[in-house]
């Protein structure tokens, strides 16, 4: 099993044009990228060419974010929900992405529960790409509806389709005060998509530091997990390219003889 990381362009080269981020990210190292919604308003040109001359697979995209962070969990915000998840549905076919994001929005309306789980169902009809939830710590996004692991199982239990899938996000499910280790192997079958950064901070994901990677990504690959590892991050020094040090020191510790199974070619 390789290593596959991810940039996530909307955390990385913030400071750059959105298609030269998927540069940057080749040029650096990375093996793939993931979006937010930054995609939805490119050029589809422009996106097109940087991607095939990078040829960089996308993992995945968010629908569109808006100021409350997607609405799909929103009462009342149904047409514009569906709407957005068409869009990414479309987009994701036109760049093979393997999956798109439904953001359900800051929201503790009666019924929300209901109006997401309808919308879910909704995204899972439009397209035959992994659909993905993410529980967002409230210290990140204060009022997001879907905050924990245990409510996102509880969703994908609920709605039972094999295409609905939890995104675990290290920083997030470790903020929130979980403990993250065994939500994963908990609920192993059930993520389709991981993110890792340290924390507090959330900055470069160091391989022995807060939490350690080097065995944290062996464990989540013997329990199950094939996937890539979107690289969610802020910059501790500000520039990505000064802190790339943390690729080839991730890398060089799960390649020690003494390093747990999981990462092989």
């Amino acid at each position: 099993m390789r290593l596959l990381l991810a940039a996530n362009t909307g955390f990385l080269w913030t400071h750059l044009p959105f298609v030269d981020r998927i540069r940057r990210a080749a040029a650096c190292g990375f093996g793939a990228v993931e979006f937010h919604d930054e995609a939805q308003s490119a050029d589809p040109s422009a996106l097109a060419e940087a991607l095939a001359e990078t040829g960089l697979p996308v993992m995945g995209l968010n629908v569109r974010m808006g100021a409350t962070s997607g609405c799909a969990a929103i009462p009342g915000a149904e047409t514009s929900a569906r709407r957005d998840i068409d869009a990414a549905a479309a987009l994701a076919a036109r760049l093979d992405a393997g999956a798109i994001h439904v953001l359900a929005g800051c929201t503790d309306a009666p019924g929300a529960g209901r109006v997401f789980a309808a919308n879910l169902r909704h995204a899972l009809a439009a397209t035959d790409r992994t659909v993905l939830i993410e529980p967002i710590c409230a210290a990140a996004k204060p009022g997001y509806f879907l905050n924990g692991i245990a409510q996102a199982a509880a969703i994908i239990d609920e709605i039972g389709h094999p295409r609905l899938k939890i995104l675990f996000d290290w920083y997030h499910v470790l903020t929130e005060g979980t403990d993250a280790e065994a939500a994963f192997r908990a609920h192993a079958g059930a993520i389709g998509h991981v993110q890792i950064a340290a924390l507090p901070g959330r900055s470069e994901p160091a391989p022995h530091g807060s939490p350690p990677y080097a065995r944290l990504i062996p464990a989540m690959q013997a329990a199950g997990y094939r996937g890539a590892f979107g690289c969610e991050y802020r910059p501790a020094g500000g520039s990505v390219e000064a802190g790339l040090g943390w690729m080839t020191a991730l890398a060089d510790a799960l390649a020690a003889p003494d390093a747990p199974q999981g990462v092989r070619d």
